[in-house]
């Protein structure tokens, strides 16, 4: 499903939408700080980060995140459980300090994400709007101001992923997404 996908989000500040573990999501390498710049464009964020996915732990550091952050909360991955970690690369934290990441618990998506390294997300709908379920829904949001779309047929019914915190030995939720956690598990 990926074949083409992963030869375009290689080309220099390439943005796309692909299916994900979760829903459609808007996707630059998280690396391509040109890239980045034009998927929060696109999606109208200002100091809301999105969530970078990545096959593994030694990308997320290899990206420049500490281990000591990722080795926390490894225990939620993979799947579909964003943890926001703090981190200094403003362009990917939008100057905020933190931001979400995430192991994808798909396979077809970790081999794409091995090829590729690690990947800014957003869901693919705008401001407001109800996420893409559909690559038609998603070319409606978005036209030709992507570079590519994968169709992964229709995603209705998948929600998008929890997203939690950790403060202080605590689970703080900040989305409640797929996966069902108990704040202060």
């Amino acid at each position: 499903m990926f074949n083409t996908a992963t030869t375009k989000i290689l080309t220099p500040g390439a943005v796309g939408v692909i299916p994900t573990d979760t829903l459609y999501g808007v996707v630059a390498r998280a690396s391509d700080e040109l890239a980045v710049a034009r998927l929060y464009a696109l999606k109208h964020r200002d100091h809301k980060p999105g969530t970078v996915i990545a096959a593994n732990i030694d990308q997320l550091v290899k990206l420049g995140i500490k281990r000591r952050y990722l080795t926390a909360v490894e225990q939620f991955w993979p799947g579909a459980v964003s943890v926001e970690i703090p981190h200094s690369i403003s362009y990917l934290n939008q100057n905020t300090g933190r931001q979400a990441f995430r192991i994808p618990n798909d396979p077809e998506l970790l081999k794409l994400l091995e090829q590729t390294g690690p990947l800014q997300t957003s869901s693919a709908n705008l401001p407001g709007k109800t996420p893409a379920a559909t690559i038609a829904a998603a070319k409606a949001y978005f036209g030709n101001t992507v570079d590519f779309y994968v169709d992964g047929g229709d995603l209705s019914g998948r929600e998008p992923s929890t997203i939690i915190r950790i403060i202080d030995d605590a689970i703080e939720i900040i989305r409640e997404g797929a996966v069902k956690i108990e704040e202060n598990e």
